[in-house]
């Protein structure tokens, strides 16, 4: 029986301390945060964990230096600590980069204002990173070659910090901690109903690959269900003070633009700062922002040619990017938190990404607003706090619930990794060594890939021609990662899916092999489910 199989029965067993509906980052944190604190947790999705906004961010880890010209001091200081905090815990994952801005003629603001002000983010980030440089625009060129400085009057190169792998990636990582101390998590499992009793939560619940209906009780309930939150709320019945507005935000992937590892940073036409970042062997460029009044959301031609024709003028290529040169598309909203009574018609473009953790005790109920990836460790701590409050008993934790094994635990397993010779081989797509890919996502974990390494040397190979996964990594996802779709596999346990065009994909030596070795008899029709039936007699 799967986990994933297990955890269900086992959440229709018998009551809970804390439920949380919701698996994107903010219900990862929360029930990794309770699980290490001793709690009887459950953790719901609808959909895969992170299949929602949080498999839609720029991956990027900043300390939101936008919000410095609204004067969000407060905030900005508690997104820096937040981003040090991560760059500390998870050195393999979460890593500094350099941004370097260029300022055209005509802008708001002077470079030289911008310079000062990345100097007061540098103090305010407690000098944690590289200090700004001013740079006048020949040497932006020498630096970027990519970029074109012909209207350009200087700029500034600053730090920041990013995801190396992808944002799903990291959020299941907090999914991964909290099973391993005991939650019962579960993704396509739906809350289709909440009623409140006097005991706590019976929570109707369906999970969507059988069919089948079960009840879910729990002493507290919390709401982490990201641009749902309002509309969850409303079916349980809670009156909260607080509510969502949606920002659409797209990103398009393309082939890697320049060689240099800097974020291309630039202000859009609309006064925004827009992004070219690095993603392995490719560049991910946005992003936009346009209010939405529905979750679900699309890319339009107009989004796309707003990208590309922004791009396009503030960079100096052999040819202008077209929509042909897209590889794959991001789109997803940002859930920003207002007041329920706020009618005010307040500008979307000046909402920060704060986060409100609010509590209703009588009803021994939770909800989530807002909130970044940047913030996550916080939002596990308060959440923590809440539930306490309301009656949880929760125990000291007895190591952080959060980060990568220490300098010993990573030591003892590079030196495994070196005994049985995988330095040298090198993944195709971001060139590093396997054993610092395999370190990097599986982190805790990693070690057991080792150990199927160690029982064949044939596992190290490549599972899918051209990409770094390998089919020992095949082997431990089958096992311990819940993949229940072949999406699952390529758009959040990996970041295939956004390096490779579905064409490129489909045609892809290895995966129809992945899908049978992960899904067995039920590997065709989960490669037909995802590439369609006409790829369902594909081979390779």
């Amino acid at each position: 029986m799967s986990i994933r199989d297990e955890n269900i029965r086992a959440l229709e067993a018998s009551p809970l301390d804390v439920l949380i509906i919701g698996g994107g980052i903010n219900g990862a944190v929360s029930a990794a945060a309770l699980a290490a604190r001793g709690a009887r947790v459950g953790l719901i999705d609808a959909r895969d964990f992170a299949g929602f906004t949080s498999q839609h961010s720029s991956n990027l880890v900043w300390g939101g230096i936008k919000y410095m010209e609204n004067y969000e001091f407060g905030l900005v200081s508690g997104l820096c600590k937040s981003r040090n905090e991560l760059l500390r815990a998870y050195p393999a994952s979460v890593r500094e980069i350099r941004f370097l801005t260029t300022v055209t003629r005509g802008f708001r603001h002077h470079p030289l204002l911008l310079w000062a002000g990345s100097w007061l983010y540098w103090a305010i980030g407690r000098g944690r990173t590289a200090t700004p440089r001013y740079l006048r625009p020949a040497a932006i060129s020498e630096l970027e070659p990519a970029i074109d400085v012909s209207d350009s009057i200087g700029g500034i190169e600053y730090s920041d910090a990013y995801l190396y792998d992808n944002d799903a990636r990291f959020v299941f990582g907090f999914v991964r901690a909290s099973l391993d101390r005991g939650c019962l998590a579960a993704n396509y499992v739906e809350a289709t109903a909440m009623t409140r009793n006097g005991k706590g939560w019976e929570v109707q619940a369906l999970d969507r690959e059988s069919g089948r209906a079960f009840t879910i009780r729990s002493q507290v309930l919390v709401n982490a269900a990201g641009a749902y939150v309002d509309d969850l709320n409303t079916a349980a019945g809670i009156h909260a003070k607080h509510r969502h507005v949606l920002s659409k935000g797209i990103h398009l992937v393309v082939p890697r633009i320049g060689e240099g590892r800097r974020v291309m940073a630039f202000f859009a036409d609309d006064g925004r700062l827009f992004f070219a970042i690095p993603m392995a062997n490719r560049t991910c460029i946005g992003t936009t922002d346009t209010r939405v009044q529905e979750a679900e959301t699309r890319v339009t031609d107009e989004d796309r040619d707003f990208v590309l024709s922004n791009i396009n003028a503030r960079l100096s290529l052999e040819r202008p990017l077209t929509r042909d040169d897209i590889l794959a598309e991001r789109c997803g909203v940002r859930p920003l938190v207002v007041t329920r009574d706020d009618d005010s018609g307040t500008d979307f473009l000046q909402l920060s990404r704060k986060h409100v953790v609010e509590t209703r005790v009588d009803d021994r109920h939770i909800s989530i607003f807002g909130g970044k990836l940047t913030d996550c460790i916080n939002i596990g701590e308060e959440i923590c706090e809440q539930a306490s409050a309301l009656g949880v008993s929760l125990e000291p934790a007895r190591e952080s619930w959060y980060g990568e094994p220490d300098a010993a635990g990573r030591k003892a397993f590079f030196d495994r990794a070196s005994a049985l010779g995988i330095d040298a081989d090198y993944a195709a797509d971001t060139g590093e060594p396997l054993s610092e890919r395999l370190w990097r996502r599986y982190a805790g974990d990693a070690g057991r890939l080792l150990d199927i390494i160690e029982s064949d040397r044939e596992l190290a190979q490549p599972a899918i021609a051209g990409t770094g996964l390998r089919l020992c990594e095949l082997d431990y996802l089958r096992e311990r990662e819940m993949i229940v779709h072949l999406d699952d596999l390529l758009r959040r346990r990996s970041k295939l899916a956004l390096l490779y065009s579905r064409i490129q994909l489909e045609q892809a030596s290895g995966l129809r092999a992945a899908c049978d070795r992960l899904f067995g008899d039920r590997g065709g029709a989960r490669y037909a489910e995802y590439f369609g039936e006409e790829g369902a007699g594909a081979t390779g």
